[in-house]
């Protein structure tokens, strides 16, 4: 959101207005370069001492990175190095989530009843739509309440400082759950690995390789509508910032609300069939990006982003169970965790900087042709990729 909003111009040099969009787009895709890493070093001692304490430390690293970029002065203060630290604390950022989605996922599927894998799976999934609808009422009302020079200047940095507050809150919970029985039954057989990461690689690279290309979908969906349109609908159509978040908080309901419905259908249907409907789907959206988008209505782009949302949580919500699902116990955090966090490099990292490069270039319609070809993508991964409802498969 910030992103989309305000970094370049707090970040770097005024100089050209469409170079400050660009480098933004290039800070928000640093984390998820890190976000692999995160979920070899997190998944690690994951898979070796256990899912509860390691959720713990990734989110202390999550945790202090957001807090430290509110406080980081701009480029009027601190020139390049402004951008530089910029940078360390988004390597920060991704550090902490690569090492977060694998460890909630399994501490949800874990401790699923049989047949409901699909359905606790999905909790973990909620979490992008519930975040973003905070972090977009956080600055609506901030633009509702702040002049354009304030919020510039200080007013985009309380999200950070109150993130403080989840972090804790956060904390506390993970303190309170128990170990999950599956992985407490691997230690106590001392089957756990000395280097999860060794014999991932060497027995199970397929699935993590096929399950980052069928998040691309995922993530290619969820910050083209978030961050580029939103870049896209305030600076280049002139849509006022405070209609176009509201626009985003409606389309993000249509996201939560397919969340659970789809994950429901994973644990009926399978996975597979639910996933491949939602790819396909999304393929044909992409067609319409540029229409709906271009129209300048309010309504039709309103349209637009429910739509992408929509698809985006119903690609989403089975993944919390299908990619922990992949891999067996001792190296599933690892496992799961890199799928989840590669799919990002591929499908979020250069999102928005790709479309941002594709407008300039060639026009909005070669933006909607990029999202149906990371859909097509997810499509063909997932369909070689092993069904893993409960009757062919347990944890």
């Amino acid at each position: 959101m910030a992103s989309a909003l305000v970094i370049g111009q707090v970040f770097f040099p005024a100089s050209d207005s469409a170079a400050q969009a660009l480098n933004a787009f290039l800070t928000f895709g640093i984390a998820f370069i890190a976000r692999p890493l995160g979920a070899i070093i997190f998944g690690h001692f994951g898979d070796r001492i256990g899912r509860k304490a390691t959720l713990a430390a990734s989110l202390l690293v999550m945790g202090i990175s957001t807090l430290l970029i509110g406080f980081l002065p701009g480029y009027d203060t601190l020139g390049t190095w402004a951008a530089v630290l910029l940078c360390v604390l988004r390597f920060g950022q991704g550090l902490g989530l690569g090492g977060e989605w694998g460890g909630a996922a399994l501490l949800a599927t874990e401790n699923a009843p049989a047949g409901k894998r699909g359905w606790f799976g999905m909790f973990p999934q909620l979490g992008p739509s519930v975040g973003f609808l905070l972090a977009t009422l956080s600055f609506l009302a901030l633009t509702l309440y702040l002049s354009d020079a304030e919020f510039k200047a200080w007013g985009w940095r309380i999200p950070f400082f109150a993130s403080a507050l989840l972090v804790l809150v956060g904390l506390y919970v993970r303190f309170k759950l128990a170990e999950t029985p599956a992985f407490a039954k691997v230690l106590a057989a001392h089957h756990t690995h000395k280097t999860p990461l060794k014999p991932l690689l060497i027995g199970h690279l397929r699935p993590v390789l096929l399950g980052a290309l069928a998040m691309t979908v995922c993530y290619n969906l969820f910050y083209t509508a978030t961050v580029f349109c939103l870049s896209y609908g305030t600076k280049t159509l002139h849509i006022p910032r405070a209609d176009f978040l509201q626009m985003l908080c409606i389309a993000v309901i249509f996201m939560a609300v397919i969340t659970p419905i789809s994950a429901s259908l994973s644990d009926k249907f399978g996975r597979k069939p639910v996933l491949l409907v939602g790819c396909f789907l999304a393929i044909l959206a992409g067609f319409a990006l540029s229409p709906l988008l271009a129209s300048g209505s309010n309504l039709q782009i309103t349209l637009f982003l429910s739509i992408a949302l929509l698809l985006m949580g119903a690609t989403f919500a089975p993944m919390g169970a299908f990619l922990p699902e992949q891999f067996p116990v001792a190296v599933r955090y690892t496992g799961a965790g890199l799928a989840y966090n590669l799919g990002g490099i591929l499908g979020a990292s250069t999102a928005p900087f790709v479309s941002q490069l594709l407008v300039e270039k060639g026009g909005l319609g070669w933006v909607g042709y990029y999202v149906s070809a990371m859909a097509l993508v997810s499509f063909i991964a997932v369909f070689c990729m092993r069904e893993t409802n409960e009757s062919t498969m347990s944890l």
